[in-house]
């Protein structure tokens, strides 16, 4: 498989892990847009956006939602922090596996362009 999570998940390629369950992995970005910033991805890769998401995989969501919510505390983002989820080309996604930005540890624009 060619995809750069998959890879991560697999061992293949480093990262900076900052959660690890049965079904979710969190990592530092390795292009950080904020003083932190890391990806949360379900280590299946049966959904490779959010158009995939329905009732039979969404249980996976809430899992990752509560990693987010749990290293956030973790790290001190209690003044704030953005969790943000790019779907396809247009809205950004440039890796074709489900995954959630964490960002935090400074006040973050509201520009949403």
């Amino acid at each position: 498989m060619d995809c750069i999570f998959c890879k991560i998940i697999a061992g293949e390629l480093p990262s900076d892990k900052v959660f690890e369950s049965e079904s979710v992995l969190a990592f530092k970005d390795i292009t950080p847009q904020a003083p932190f910033h890391a990806v949360f991805i379900p280590k299946n890769h049966d959904i490779t956006s959010m158009d995939g998401v329905n009732g039979n995989n969404s249980a996976v969501i809430a899992e990752i939602y509560e990693a987010i919510a749990q290293v956030a505390r973790e790290q001190g983002l209690s003044k704030g922090y953005r969790v943000t989820c790019n779907c396809g080309e247009h809205g950004g996604q440039t890796v074709g596996h489900l995954h959630f930005h964490l960002l935090g540890g400074q006040k973050l624009s509201v520009n949403m362009a």
